[in-house]
């Protein structure tokens, strides 16, 4: 994402792969967003369905993330 001049909102982790907790108000709002949208069809509405927004939403969420992480994803040993 070098080219990219856009804010990141997620910062990548020093160790492991991926990206760790929200750097942004934006990156919050999708966190909050994914968390309440999860838990609310987890008690509102059945097992089955609930399961269903989980496996669409997470890939969503971790896409978004991908694309505004502030580096490029890798394993990273803390250098």
């Amino acid at each position: 994402m070098a080219s990219d001049k856009r804010k990141p909102w997620f910062r990548v982790k020093r160790y492991g792969y991926g990206v760790g907790l929200p750097i942004a108000w934006e990156g919050w709002l999708v966190l909050v967003l994914f968390l309440t949208a999860t838990v609310s069809a987890s008690a509102l509405i059945s097992s089955m369905a609930s399961l269903v927004v989980l496996l669409l939403l997470t890939p969503a969420v971790i896409y978004i993330a991908y694309l505004r992480s502030d580096g490029e994803w890798r394993w990273r040993n803390g250098d």
